[in-house]
């Protein structure tokens, strides 16, 4: 007998839903609702307990099978996001997973020049690290931002 490929024998989340904690209690709540009630297994990281490790989160993107990245105006001040993001981009360059962009109130065009706020947050977040502790993680963050920037996405806007 073959297995089922149901969401109910799924061990893992089908969806990672990344996003800065501002869309929390309102979109990603509404749009976590809506995937479930369609049998869709979607990880949100209020579902983690608390005390849990966060590197946890590298494990469920690594689980997932597609990722949706929401971009936000705001996106850029948490290197949570960002960090999400690149291990999103490491997972889509090997193949093991699909993102899809969901550009939230933001212009495709903020985030491909990293124009206005959302580049200067970037680049301040970067910028007022301890210069001894100062990575390449801005190329990464840059590149991440990059390859999802260019892909066909999702445009929620505030007169919708």
């Amino acid at each position: 007998m073959a297995a089922s490929s149901s969401p109910t024998n799924v061990k893992g989340p089908q969806v990672f839903i990344n996003f800065r904690g501002e869309l929390r209690n309102n979109f990603v709540m509404n749009l976590n609702d809506a995937l479930k009630r369609q049998g869709i297994n979607a990880f949100v990281d209020n579902d983690l307990k608390a005390g849990e490790n966060l590197e946890t989160l590298f494990r469920k993107i690594d689980e997932s099978t597609v990722a949706l990245a929401i971009l936000s105006s705001r996106y850029t001040e948490s290197h949570w996001c960002l960090d999400e993001l690149v291990k999103i981009k490491e997972c889509v360059d090997r193949g093991t997973l699909w993102v899809i962009p969901i550009f939230y109130k933001l212009k495709t065009s903020m985030v491909h020049k990293l124009d206005g706020d959302f580049g200067l947050q970037l680049w301040n977040m970067w910028r007022t690290k301890d210069h001894n502790d100062r990575d390449d993680r801005i190329l990464k963050w840059d590149a991440a931002l990059q390859d999802v920037g260019g892909k066909k996405a999702l445009r929620y806007e505030e007169s919708r």
